[in-house]
């Protein structure tokens, strides 16, 4: 029996094909105002592990609800327009030219834009098979375990490690 061909995935994409992208409407899972105009450019060259997105945020738009990864990464680079950047307990203004990387465990951040121009941003990150993102804002902790999402408020964990003053730790338990 035949093997069935499948085409080669591109591994440049064209600046006209990337503006002829409909760029797709998100809006995120835990903040109604946090809505992107995203273009997807990872999956259109078959990457996997990492993701690269061209985001436009209008006016009065946040990217995300504020938050932190404990395993993923990511970075924003502005191409154009100011914004906002909440990084940690302190908000920076930020602009064309402008980096900011997140690695595991970072303060938590999100980005703004109060401005009339639209903020156009390349946004990546890597994309662990499992994640848990932290939104202190509203004392929440999602879990990301291959695509599917479940969140739960924080003050509803508890501490599931053996307590470190006990004589005899069973080191089997789970």
């Amino acid at each position: 029996m035949a093997q069935p061909t499948t085409q080669p995935i591109e591994p440049l994409i064209r600046r006209s094909d990337i503006d002829a992208l409909e760029p797709v409407r998100h809006v995120h899972q835990h903040n109604a105002n946090a809505i992107r105009l995203t273009r997807s450019l990872s999956s259109l060259t078959g990457l996997k592990s990492l993701g690269v997105h061209l985001v436009t945020l209008t006016q009065g738009r946040f990217s995300t609800e504020y938050h932190r990864h404990h395993e993923d990464e990511e970075f924003i680079y502005i191409l154009s327009g100011c914004g906002l950047a909440r990084i940690g307990e302190h908000q920076h203004d930020v602009a064309s030219g402008d980096f900011m990387g997140f690695n595991t465990h970072s303060e938590a951040h999100s980005l703004y834009n109060p401005n009339p121009e639209d903020l156009v941003y390349l946004m990546g990150g890597t994309r662990c098979a499992i994640d848990i993102c932290d939104y202190p804002d509203l004392d929440l902790r999602q879990f990301r375990v291959h695509g599917e999402r479940t969140a739960v408020q924080r003050r509803h964990l508890n501490n599931a490690n053996p307590s470190s003053d006990q004589a005899d730790p069973d080191p089997d338990a789970e």
